[in-house]
Parts: C-alpha cells; sequence; structure tokens
C-alpha cells in the first residue's frame, strides 16, 4: 500500500532507516558494480549518471512508503498582457503524478521545460504554466478526482482565448508526464464537444506522458518490466495511488477509459475517435518504463490520421 509510513513515528523511523542503508550500503554496492560497464542500468552510461538514477529510484520508493506534501504556490494576480495579432502561446501542464509538481518556475520539472522552449522555441513565445488541482486519495484523505485537473485545463484554455485573446490556432497545448496526460485529454474533449467559442489549439507536444494508469501493458516483455532499472516510475504506477484517486467514486473501470488512460489495453477503441486529435508530437525515452503505453498511443493516433 502507498504511503504506509505516512504518520509519526513509523515515518521518521522508516526514513531515518533507508536514508542510513542508502548513505552506508546501498550507494558504496552500487558503486563498486558501476564500475564494471556491464552491471550498470546501462552500460553505455557513465558511472555518474547510473547512480544519479539509482539514487532516485531509492527516493521516489521512500517518498511513495511516506508522504508528498503539498507544494506551496505563490499567488498570482497579475492579469496577463493582451496577445498580439498572430502571437503565440505554449499552454503547458506540469508533471508530477496528478499528486504532486507545480507550474511554479521554481519547479524543477517546470523550470526544465521553460528554459528548453525558450531556448529552443522561436520568437521566445509565452509560456502559460496552469496551475490545476492536484489529486489525493487514501491513506492521505480524498480530493479532487477526476474531472477536477481537466476542469481547470479547460478553464485556462478558455482563459487565453476569451480573456487574453490567443486565437485557438496559435495555442501549442504541452505538458510533461502527468501533464502530458492533461494536455492530450484536454485536446481530446476540445475535438470531442466542439464547443462553438472555444475551437481546438492549434498542436500539441506531450513529454513521456503517463498515458495508461490502469497499469495494462504487463508482463515480462512489457517496457515496464525490461527498463525497470533504467527508470524511476514503478512506484508511482505499481502502487495504483494515482489511478485509484482519480477515479474516486466512479467504477473501477473508469481507470480504462480515454479520460484517464488513453493509452489502456482494456479502452474500447472506435474507429476515427482520434480523427480530430491536432498536429502532435510526442517525446519519449527509450528505456522509459512508460515506453509501450506511448506506442499504443502513437499507433492509435496514426490509424486515424
Amino acid at each position: 500500500m502507498a504511503f504506509a509510513f505516512s504518520y509519526q513515528p513509523l515515518k521518521g523511523l522508516y526514513m531515518l532507516g533507508s536514508i542510513l542503508v542508502l548513505l552506508f550500503i546501498r550507494l558504496p554496492v552500487w558503486t563498486i558494480l558501476g564500475l564494471v560497464p556491464s552491471w550498470r542500468p546501462l552500460p553505455t552510461w557513465s558511472l555518474g549518471r547510473s547512480l544519479i538514477v539509482q539514487a532516485f529510484q531509492a527516493y521516489v520508493a521512500i517518498l511513495y512508503n511516506t508522504a508528498i506534501d503539498t507544494p506551496s504556490r505563490p499567488p498570482e494576480n497579475a492579469p496577463d498582457a493582451r496577445a498580439s495579432p498572430g502571437e503565440k502561446v505554449v499552454y503547458h501542464f506540469h508533471g508530477g503524478a496528478f499528486i504532486m509538481g507545480s507550474a511554479s518556475p521554481s519547479d524543477p520539472g517546470s523550470k526544465t521545460c521553460f528554459t528548453g522552449y525558450m531556448e529552443h522555441f522561436p520568437n521566445n513565445p509565452r509560456v502559460f504554466g496552469l496551475e490545476y488541482r492536484l489529486t489525493r486519495g487514501h491513506p492521505l484523505g480524498r480530493a479532487n478526482p477526476f474531472p477536477s485537473a481537466l476542469i481547470d485545463a479547460i478553464a485556462g484554455y478558455r482563459y487565453l482565448v476569451q480573456d487574453v485573446g490567443f486565437e485557438p490556432q496559435n495555442i501549442l497545448l504541452s505538458g510533461d508526464s502527468a501533464g502530458g496526460n492533461l494536455a492530450f485529454v484536454l485536446a481530446y474533449y476540445l475535438a470531442t464537444y466542439k464547443l462553438p467559442n472555444l475551437p481546438n489549439a492549434g498542436g500539441l507536444l506531450i513529454l513521456s506522458p503517463t498515458v495508461d494508469w490502469a497499469n495494462t501493458h504487463k508482463g515480462a516483455q512489457s517496457s515496464m518490466v525490461r527498463h525497470s532499472r533504467t527508470d524511476y516510475v514503478g512506484p508511482i504506477l505499481n502502487s495504483g495511488y494515482t489511478r485509484d484517486a482519480l477515479v474516486g467514486d466512479l467504477p473501477a473501470e473508469a481507470a480504462s477509459s480515454v479520460w484517464i488512460s488513453p493509452a489502456s489495453l482494456k479502452m474500447k477503441v472506435s474507429t476515427g475517435m482520434f480523427s480530430q486529435i491536432p498536429r502532435t508530437c510526442i517525446v519519449v525515452g527509450g528505456e522509459e518504463m512508460t515506453l509501450d503505453p506511448v506506442v499504443t498511443l502513437r499507433d492509435r493516433l496514426q490509424a486515424d490520421m
């Protein structure tokens, strides 16, 4: 069960023991083993990169056994300047498994994306990052199940179009990890319901999107197993915490719906259901645990092109 040691004194004892084991047993062993390239998570990785990934795996495991603090969010009350004619904007959704993370530029994940966009996108476009509601489930208290984040995403899109004045074709939806899921689901919502005052965005950029919270891509040959040594999201998906928090009071099978897991192997796929999705770029690493679901989503999009 996720967050089994979320309360004191068990939390403190568990964290102390885990940190001591990490510093004085696991790190030295990993360092010695890593001196032989074939014993690293990936032989082509440097020793330093191998240690960073292994340490982050341990960190995520500790996190999912204790608790995740809700990030502080500084208030933002200043209105955005009106869009200039033809001006483009990136509408970005941060990652964090729908339970953590922030759109603040001080958040490491958001900062990485924003810096990359500023460096590589032409004409230095504005980036609008949304602080959507984070979900929570047992044993940390239930809050904000689906469709809370989607409602927030729709509200943010309406704000950009109707209040700030961006033309929909000049909006690029982007998202990282869970944010990639949210960006895709927003595009699917706009394509499906065709709101008269909210046409779909001009494009979609999703980075390592988590698109199978139902965790249906399983088996010894799945990327969840093949890449378990080169990625750190195992506890995030295998615990089922985000899945259950998103589903809330809905039937359990809702986890495999297009709204939560658009790449689920248990989802009923109909011809043309993704045909109105805007032009899409998907970026994913070849050694990620969630590679297989991303490939499934790509194939479904290509089938409707």
